[in-house]
């Protein structure tokens, strides 16, 4: 991890969207939302065949308060360290641990992944530690593991050796180690992140790192959401269909399945808030509505790399409004 960032902590973040299961029941593990559709210039979530994961922040929480977003948070000493290599002996010979190479220049990538670790002390590449921090917080925050088991490490190995794409078909699943061993486990990384690495260890697992797909990078904003901000990297990740979700009652208070559509209709009707990272990533899904096709996009445009943005945030009639690059007029901002 970067200690010596000035003004913003390292982070990570996972979207995850997970297919709707077949059959008369298959919506039960959804969230209703309220909202009208009449007149909205957004797909109706009958045209989406999958959801998206949000979390709800306690009220207590010293950063975004009440705020719904996606799981992750801040990069723990553990997540780089050298332990990890022992855990992934079959991939330490392939360069980021089997994970397809950006195409994207050394020049133009942003600094949580263009950062040279070994400089800073660890031989785990910025790539993988903050794609262990991803699934790390994920677990922590809602109870969901997507590892690989020692008996598909092997056919994962030979395909990234292979140079074959190792997501040809939404073959990615969560929890799929018993009740009482996901508990136990989730209580000891809770406590002590760095029990993550025994947890791989004891159980014979690995994180399952070449799931997650790049899709960006953002900068918190100053003045607005409290004195933490983060340089947070985002990524997103395809299910088959929606697992078992338990909030922790602690940091989380509540947790929901709904399509991006859904999201943004209650944000829009005040039903609930979300961040400008949020409402612009849900917005970009929204073009999305089969999950095969984001499956396929994610896929594709991960190698293309990402740009670093940083919201400008303004006061206009006594709303904040949040600038994006590329937005020369206030009337056409994302809303806070």
């Amino acid at each position: 991890m970067n200690t010596t960032l000035k003004h913003w902590k390292e982070a990570a973040t996972l979207i995850l969207a997970a297919g709707h299961k077949l059959g008369a029941d298959s919506l039960s593990s959804r969230t209703p939302l309220s909202g009208s559709y009449g007149g909205s210039h957004l797909p109706h979530k009958s045209s989406f065949d999958y959801d998206v994961l949000l979390l709800k922040r306690s009220s207590k929480s010293g950063f975004m308060p009440n705020a719904y977003v996606f799981p992750g948070g801040m990069v723990d000493s553990s997540d780089f360290s050298s332990e990890w290599l022992d855990i992934f002996k079959s991939f330490r010979n392939s360069p980021n641990f089997g994970l397809r190479s950006v195409k994207q220049s050394a020049e133009s990538r942003p600094p949580i992944f263009a950062t040279d670790r070994l400089k800073l002390g660890s031989p785990i590449p910025g790539e993988v530690a903050f794609r262990i921090c991803a699934l790390r917080e994920t677990f922590e925050e809602s109870g969901l593991l997507l590892v690989v088991s020692k008996t598909e490490e092997k056919s994962l190995l030979e395909s990234t050796e292979e140079k074959c794409t190792t997501d040809q078909i939404l073959h990615y699943k969560a929890n799929e180690l018993c009740s009482s061993e996901l508990k136990k486990w989730r209580a000891l990384v809770n406590q002590n992140p760095s029990n993550f690495i025994r947890m791989c260890r004891e159980l014979e697992v690995l994180p399952n790192i070449w799931a997650l797909y790049e899709w960006g990078n953002w900068l918190t904003p100053s003045g607005r959401y409290g004195v933490s901000r983060f340089d947070t990297a985002f990524f997103i990740c395809c299910l088959q269909e929606i697992p078992h979700t338990l909030q922790d009652q602690k940091e989380i208070v509540h947790f929901q399945w709904s399509t991006p559509s859904e999201v943004l209709q209650s944000y829009q009707a005040r039903e609930l808030w979300i961040a400008p990272p949020q409402f612009y990533e849900l917005s970009r899904m929204c073009r999305f509505p089969l999950l095969n096709d984001l499956h396929n996009f994610s896929s594709q445009r991960a190698t293309e790399g990402c740009e670093q943005w940083l919201p400008v945030v303004v006061l206009k009639d006594e709303h904040y409004i949040s600038l994006l690059p590329g937005a020369d007029s206030p009337f056409h901002p994302v809303h806070q």
